[in-house]
């Protein structure tokens, strides 16, 4: 799987402390948001749930290679299973959820699981991090723009409030396509933010490149 934008997005975006020392990562796949942290933080505990085969042996094999094998690991499991098994509570918890609820389905059963909302709904995500967030937690998203009021009526239900968001934007021109939110189970004064990616083709703005640059071998 090619890594997008969206995920290099969250990865740098997501906030990290010196208390940020446990970090579950939803949702996978090749494991960037997870190995973006790792290389941003000192957190000690790094885990990450994958339900695809594949993805899961990449996530694997990319963690193993990386300098901070010590501190990452990925489960092969569903979301609900590691629900049920796992008794810790995660100082932040990230995902990258799969958002495309279209009616058709491609040939290849990997990159639906990948893509199609029916791998993960919003609703199981939001029981998980319900159950699995510690009481200072974060839960750190990208979705797409047209889900936000869906997803943080959602997490409003078990106490999660909006404390911080940036709209995303292609160029200066184009509408607002992805959501980045950070909720906390404490209600905190929301900041509200715009970022513009390029303003024209493979022309990025500053702030996309001040965002991002750390984690590209060009920018």
């Amino acid at each position: 799987m090619k890594i997008g934008t969206d995920g290099i997005l969250l990865g740098a975006w997501t906030p990290v402390s010196d208390n940020t020392i446990s970090i579950l990562d939803i949702g996978a796949g090749t494991g960037i948001l997870s190995l973006m942290l790792a290389q941003r933080s000192n957190a000690q505990n790094i885990e990450a749930i994958e339900i695809d085969a594949d993805a899961y042996e990449q996530c694997s094999e990319n963690f193993e290679n990386s300098p901070w094998a010590d501190r990452l690991f990925c489960y092969h499991a569903s979301l609900i299973e590691f629900v049920e098994e796992v008794e810790d509570k995660f100082d932040l918890i990230i995902c990258n959820p799969p958002f495309y609820s279209e009616d058709y389905k491609t040939k290849d059963n990997s990159r639906d699981l990948a893509r199609f909302q029916d791998a993960m709904p919003f609703e199981h995500l939001i029981f998980a991090v319900a159950n699995l967030l510690s009481e200072n937690g974060r839960l750190s998203v990208i979705i797409p723009h047209k889900e936000e009021i869906k997803f943080v009526e959602l997490s409003s239900k078990v106490g999660l409030s909006l404390c911080r968001k940036l709209h995303v934007k292609g160029n200066p021109d184009s509408d607002v396509k992805r959501s980045l939110l950070e909720f906390s189970f404490k209600k905190t004064k929301l900041q509200t933010s715009v970022l513009v990616i390029e303003t024209s083709r493979h022309k990025y703005t500053e702030d996309y490149i001040n965002l991002t640059k750390d984690f590209y071998l060009k920018m």
